[in-house]
């Protein structure tokens, strides 16, 4: 094997890696969120966490970003718009209009949105193959058992639809992502930049929304840990992760993980909330796992073509 050759295969295995550890981070997230909101407002937790996560990013890449153009800045805006700002905004009213289980299925359609928008922006970057559609309807329905477990369906069309479009603003934020990765910058300093613009567009929400700064909130020990772990867990160092394997394997392969959050967290829950075990849960994990082995690798295990 050639250097070269050696070099990239373990460049796209530690891509593989670095999404799965996000993932596995991304999928604890609402226990904490969940201990968080018995003393926090949605937004509150949103502007504690991005601001620590921006702090966080300057302690450790103090460096600043020289000649960035227009054109790259306005990536950065659109990057902070909507990966940090609206989609976790759409996603949090959306909670408030619908059931969580449908919102968890909703979410979990950005890869697909993300696989579209990738080949319709980055065509000939990323090609889309028939594995990516059989893996997507699998693990789509592997997510259904998962979130509608012991639930009863009921469509609720203002949560749907805003949960849906948050799906839509998140692959939007996958394929700025893969842009800024062509920049030549660091991941870390794109991630602060993108970080920046996300609270700048978060700070009219205080007057729309229910908001009061109350730091003695943050004398509670677990509401500071809490808060630390999604500030510098979650968000400082998980979007830096998720950047850097979006440059490695690029947007479509890295989204396809987002599959397994509903894995996680029913993993989590089971284990930390002492939540039952069903056939339906198993069965969800089982064919949510498969549909994501069968999107990034379907094409070489079974020979699926374009």
């Amino acid at each position: 094997m050639q250097p070269q050759s050696l070099h990239a295969g373990n460049s796209l295995t530690v891509g593989h890696l670095v999404a799965l550890i996000t993932i596995l981070i991304w999928g604890t997230t609402f226990i904490s969120t969940k201990v968080l909101l018995t003393s926090f407002s949605p937004v509150e937790i949103l502007l504690f966490r991005f601001v620590m996560a921006y702090a966080a990013l300057w302690l450790f890449c103090p460096r600043r970003l020289k000649n960035v153009t227009l054109n790259q800045e306005l990536v950065f805006m659109g990057a902070g718009l909507t990966g940090i700002c609206l989609y976790y905004l759409l996603e949090n009213i959306a909670l408030t209009l619908t059931m969580a289980s449908n919102v968890g299925v909703l979410i979990t359609m950005s890869p697909f949105f993300t696989a579209i928008l990738t080949h319709l922006c980055l065509k000939d970057q990323e090609p889309l193959r028939a594995n990516f559609f059989v893996g997507f309807v699998l693990a789509i329905g592997g997510i259904a058992l998962i979130s509608f477990n012991g639930a009863k369906f009921e469509l609720n069309p203002a949560g749907d639809i805003l949960a849906l479009t948050a799906a839509f603003v998140w692959a939007c934020y996958a394929v700025l992502t893969r842009k800024m990765a062509d920049f030549g910058f660091g991941t870390i300093a794109c991630t602060r930049r993108t970080f920046f613009w996300g609270i700048v567009f978060m700070l009219p929400t205080p007057w729309l929304f229910e908001f009061r700064l109350g730091l003695e909130r943050l004398m509670d020990p677990v509401n500071i840990a809490n808060l630390l772990f999604l500030g510098l867990g979650a968000s400082a160092m998980c979007f830096a992760t998720w950047n850097y394997a979006v440059k490695v394997l690029g947007t479509v392969k890295t989204s396809i993980y987002i599959y397994l959050i509903p894995v996680v967290t029913i993993l989590t829950a089971i284990v930390f909330l002492g939540e039952p075990i069903t056939w339906m849960s198993v069965s969800g994990c089982a064919m949510t796992i498969a549909g994501l082995v069968i999107s990034e690798w379907g094409h070489r295990l079974f020979g699926l073509r374009r």
